[in-house]
């Protein structure tokens, strides 16, 4: 194990009785691997989930690997009305616990997740005596992909605790063209609208570029300006694009980029902006192996999702669970993701070329340590392959490679 720096060896000599805990491994995991909890594989999962406004509707829209209908309820609890989204033994993957809501219908948004494969629940915290009617629709997304999407609206004729159902035909608000033809619009997530300045929120500037674009990712990102340019020209579309504002804060960004040739890569965005005088905005490009597919990759991110309660029931401490669960798979995932990364050498080389033009020796750097050979004592570390920009080359599990700009406010696309 590995960590700060530290390398951390066992031998079998270390655990007396060693042979003996194979076999009763061996059969936990038989165990384990009939139970209905190891079966979360074949759940669907919930990846990500955001709440937007667009005109005047409020969208909860959900991003799944594949298409499943929950059950969505309305109910009041302690005096405040909510409305409720199953999604019964689905996955999880790193879904915020909160988000703000949209100070009109929405006051928060919260979720609940018992893991693995034991449900995920949505709950929309509404204000009271607001009446509203809610649509449902599904839409398909990229990758196989399923954008579920829960719809709020204003309605003076509903009642203001148990919502009026509407049809999903309803006109819902159009989303924004998508960037590339590649795309359909169906799969175009709504952006939602900047809040007002009377209001005391930040008023984006205007421009005559079209949200979720690599001509607002250029806008905002000048620095890397020329890598963006690089990623448009070698096939790379804005699959998914979602912004984060709070009362008197500017907007933060976030963008996936995805190309049909590299189905195992994805490339993620983070736009930060200042808000602290003399602080600069944040830039986070990254390219990554993430979206690796198969048996190795599923049961890992099925084993990050364990609470310490549960490791606790299968193991005698944590020290054992990151050596017995999570250190093997990580070998194994470095091996698989050392293969597309070398399958896909020229990617990484551009990308590292147009993120480090003034650092030449980063190409080789970085493709000489994914050459290297996976170690099962050393299956893996971080690496700062340059510090201006800040670039960082991860090979602990998924491989990835993250540059960091930091821009100034005047320079920074604002």
């Amino acid at each position: 194990m590995e960590g700060n720096g530290i390398t951390y060896r066992q031998t079998l000599a270390d655990k007396p009785g060693r042979s003996l805990g194979r076999l009763l491994l061996v059969l936990l995991l038989l165990f384990c691997l009939s139970h209905p909890a190891w079966g979360a594989g074949d759940a669907v999962e919930v990846r990500r989930l955001g709440l937007s406004k667009v005109a005047e509707d409020t969208l909860l829209t959900v991003v799944l690997d594949r298409a499943a209908t929950p059950r969505v309820s309305s109910r009041e609890v302690s005096g405040k009305p909510q409305l409720v989204v199953d999604f019964p033994g689905a996955r999880a993957r790193r879904l915020p616990s909160h988000l703000e809501g949209d100070e009109v219908l929405v006051q928060q948004v919260l979720t609940e997740t018992a893991s693995p494969g034991g449900g995920v629940r949505i709950i929309l915290d509404l204000f009271p005596e607001k009446p509203y009617t809610y649509w449902k629709g599904i839409r398909p997304g990229t990758h196989g992909q399923t954008l579920f999407t829960l719809g709020l609206k204003p309605d003076p004729r509903a009642r203001p605790v148990q919502a009026r159902v509407v049809a999903p035909a309803e006109p819902a608000p159009a989303p924004t063209p998508p960037p590339s033809g590649e795309l359909r619009e169906s799969e175009t997530v709504p952006e939602p609208s900047a809040p007002r300045e009377d209001e005391g929120g930040y008023q984006e500037p205007k421009s005559n570029v079209a949200p979720g674009s690599f001509a607002e990712l250029r806008r905002l990102m000048p620095m890397a300006a020329r890598l963006l340019q690089g990623l448009e020209a070698e096939g790379w579309a804005v699959s998914e694009s979602n912004r984060y504002d709070r009362p008197g804060r500017r907007f933060s960004r976030d963008f996936i980029l995805t190309n049909p040739k590299y189905p195992e890569l994805v490339v993620k965005i983070a736009y930060l902006p200042a808000n602290i005088p003399n602080t600069p905005n944040i830039d986070i490009i990254m390219l990554s192996t993430e979206n690796l597919t198969g048996e190795t990759a599923t049961q890992y991110r099925g084993l990050r999702q364990w609470s310490f309660a549960k490791i606790k029931q299968k193991y005698e401490d944590i020290g054992d669970f990151f050596d017995d669960a999570l250190k093997p798979l990580r070998v194994k995932l470095r091996e698989e993701t050392k293969t597309v990364a070398l399958r896909d050498t020229a990617v990484f080389q551009n990308f590292l070329k147009l993120a480090c033009p003034n650092n030449p020796q980063v190409v080789d750097q970085v493709m000489n340590h994914v050459r290297a050979k996976v170690s099962p004592r050393f299956e893996g570390v971080q690496f700062t392959v340059s510090e201006n920009p800040l670039t960082i080359l991860n090979l602990v599990d998924f491989l990835y490679v993250k540059v960091y700009y930091l821009e100034t406010p005047s320079g920074g696309g604002q």
